[in-house]
């Protein structure tokens, strides 16, 4: 796990914000890296980032990621929360830059929290204990984000950590979570709302009223109570059916 997190951390401070198309090369080598210290350190298998059924997988991930984002979105603006209004800016360069840099950030933030973490410490404690795990470091990562605060720490480790874990723990597949991860952003930024405290350019501006609890503040939908709760509605089925399939997984015992 820390070799990996190592590994893909650099290749993702190395091209993150990279122009053209450089955070795309950045996710692929950091795919190839957690290849590498999975076959080479860990020694096991690499099934979750197998090429059959990628393309399904992100699919049907993304049309999760997607409807999560517009259905809260659009109950924010049921509510009096959010008004949008057209940006007026070149529509191919925004939504280009904003699926490059996406790709880059949804593809190393799943191989780093989901695939490495998530999977080593479920080894050691299981799966509950590693999705709790996870979800709470996942919403402490992003404290350091603009207009980040305890709430927005909460928000994100209950609507993502365990939205995202809960995801892995059913499908056992990157390309499923990444999907999600990508299509939630994507949609995020394109739609003008900022993206955990980051407000890249959109092919929209939103206007929020009212409460911070309703909108998010300067966070963004992230730190509403809409989508926290729809995460959570979301993340309950998975997990049943996660435990259906034998995706639940007790601590390993281990003899001397």
């Amino acid at each position: 796990m820390l070799t990996g997190m190592v590994g893909i951390g650099l290749v993702s401070g190395l091209t993150a914000t990279g122009p053209g198309p450089v955070p795309v090369l950045g996710a692929v080598a950091a795919v190839a890296v957690y290849w590498l210290v999975m076959r080479r350190v860990a020694r096991r298998s690499t099934p979750e980032i197998a090429r059959a059924g990628a393309g399904r997988e992100v699919l049907l991930g993304g049309g999760i990621g997607l409807g999560f984002i517009l259905v809260s979105a659009l109950l924010i603006t049921a509510f009096g929360g959010y008004s949008f209004s057209w940006a007026g800016d070149g529509f191919m360069s925004v939504v280009w830059t904003a699926v490059v840099v996406q790709i880059g950030a949804a593809v190393t933030e799943e191989l780093l929290f989901r695939g490495l973490a998530l999977q080593a410490l479920e080894q050691l404690w299981g799966s509950r204990a590693a999705l709790v795990i996870t979800s709470l470091f996942f919403g402490v990562a992003h404290l350091g984000t603009p207009g980040a605060n305890a709430w927005s720490a909460v928000a994100i480790a209950l609507e993502a950590g365990v939205l995202l874990g809960a995801a892995f723990l059913w499908r056992r597949n990157i390309w499923f979570v990444v999907g999600l991860h990508f299509a939630w952003n994507l949609t995020q930024q394109l739609l003008g709302i900022p993206v955990s405290g980051h407000a890249p350019e959109g092919l929209f501006t939103v206007d929020t009223h009212g409460s911070a609890l309703l909108t998010g503040g300067s966070f963004g939908l992230e730190a509403s109570i809409m989508p926290v709760l729809m995460g959570v509605a979301i993340a309950a089925p998975m997990l049943v059916l996660a435990r259906r399939n034998g995706g639940i997984r007790t601590r390993r015992h281990t003899s001397r």
